[in-house]
């Protein structure tokens, strides 16, 4: 992980901010007993909050009543409540299996059932059985703990190979505070509002408005610019819990504001590279940047483009420095620049070799390309030497394997 000067890596996900436990159990959702398939995350007191949502026309039952939630109570929630194994998605009855799983939460907490966020992945057009969340509710609210982020995190994992957790400590006034999250994803993840579920915690005090546009400006600089299969789910969310903990004063504005917005880019932007580098089937992670940009949507419109490439991530698959399907992916960005200014370098922990100058090609080493692209880790670094913007997008390779998780899916 990248090292910023302020910030410090610390364990516990979710469960890193002071007042906030988790648990994770396998209800019966999912028919593998070792794999938990419900989760839960409470705060000790309520918490002002945020949320992004999937921009795709079919949204998950949960989405719905999320936003319907965080609307209604201007912002103000206590717990998430999220399962795997099934979407409860284009389901007749879906709406109020979403209400019922709040409302098993907020009986428990003695709290409204506005004031709980909820969550599904997995399947989508199969009817959720309600039943094994309710009979086992007792067995994960007793559960719930300040080390209970681990189990957590594994309950939201579908194709997902690992689970995914980032946390910072920081100090703002001397007070010392934290932003912690989880995310899962692998499949089904394309840069158009948040890709997957992601949940984040925070114990600074601050303004729902400014909590609001945080997420929403990081949320464009990272998980709009993160792409696997360039399919867009129905149950995309990200959401931001503030509960105040840290004994911060209310931040609206200024240095502190910053300094909780660079948290909060360490903690998402470490979990973008994360859902890139366990893409379904992948083998190599791919960062992208463009810099020299006249306009950072234009550096995030020409980075994105070259990460969907399925030539190219065909190409890094197979190690073949085949920069020509970069150039390919530059040139249909949808934005507007002088394709005769780009250079591209390919790099690695192996090195790096330039092959492109002036949107021509330039001579180099195969066998060096190929060392290059022998890394877990491949970065495709681009020039468009026409301004001072720039920004990176992240993908995966194209794997024999994505065919193979996706053909039997359901099963």
């Amino acid at each position: 992980m990248k090292i910023y000067e302020g910030y410090k890596y610390v364990d516990g996900g979710v469960c890193a901010a002071a007042g906030f436990r988790a648990n994770g159990i396998n209800c019966g959702l999912n028919p593998d007993k070792n794999k938990p398939d419900i989760c839960i995350i409470v705060s000790d007191t309520p918490c002002r909050s945020a949320a992004v949502y999937t921009q795709n026309k079919v949204k998950g039952a949960p989405i719905i009543v999320t936003k319907r939630h965080l609307e209604k109570t201007g912002g103000i929630s206590r717990a998430v409540i999220a399962n795997s194994k099934n979407a409860n998605t284009c389901n007749a009855d879906g709406e109020e299996k979403a209400e019922r799983m709040c409302g098993l939460l907020a009986s428990k907490l003695g709290i409204p059932a506005d004031e709980v966020i909820v969550a599904s992945t997995g399947v989508i057009g199969q009817i959720l059985n309600i039943k094994p969340i309710e009979d086992n509710m007792d067995r994960l609210f007793a559960g719930l703990s300040s080390t209970g982020n681990e189990s957590a995190a594994r309950a939201i994992m579908t194709t997902d190979t690992v689970k995914k957790e980032v946390a910072v400590e920081f100090e703002i006034n001397g007070r010392i505070c934290h932003v912690g999250g989880m995310a899962k994803g692998s499949g089904m993840i394309h840069p158009n509002m948040a890709t997957t579920l992601n949940f984040i915690t925070t114990d600074i005090t601050i303004a729902q408005k400014q909590l609001q546009s945080a997420l929403s400006e990081i949320t464009k600089i990272t998980y709009n610019c993160l792409s696997v299969d360039k399919d867009t789910s129905t149950n995309d969310m990200v959401c931001v819990l503030a509960n105040g903990k840290a004994g911060t004063e209310e931040i609206t504005g200024g240095q502190e504001y910053e300094i909780f917005k660079k948290a909060l880019y360490i903690v998402m932007s470490e979990m973008t590279k994360m859902l890139a580098k366990d893409g379904e089937g992948a083998t190599k992670m791919i960062e992208c940047s463009c810099m020299s940009a006249p306009s950072q949507d234009t550096a995030i419109i020409v980075a994105k483009s070259v990460v969907c490439s399925p030539l190219f991530k065909c190409a890094v698959f197979g190690e073949d420095a085949n920069w020509g399907r970069i150039l390919c992916a530059v040139g249909y960005a949808p934005a507007e620049f002088d394709i005769n200014k780009v250079d591209v370098d390919i790099a690695s922990k192996n090195g790096s070799v330039s092959v492109c100058r002036g949107g021509f090609g330039v001579e180099f080493s195969e066998d060096e390309a190929k060392k290059v692209l022998e890394a877990d880790e491949i970065y495709v670094n681009i020039r468009l030497n026409q301004g001072e913007c720039e920004a990176k997008a992240w993908g995966c390779d194209l794997t024999y394997d994505y065919v193979k998780i996706n053909g039997d899916y359901r099963s």
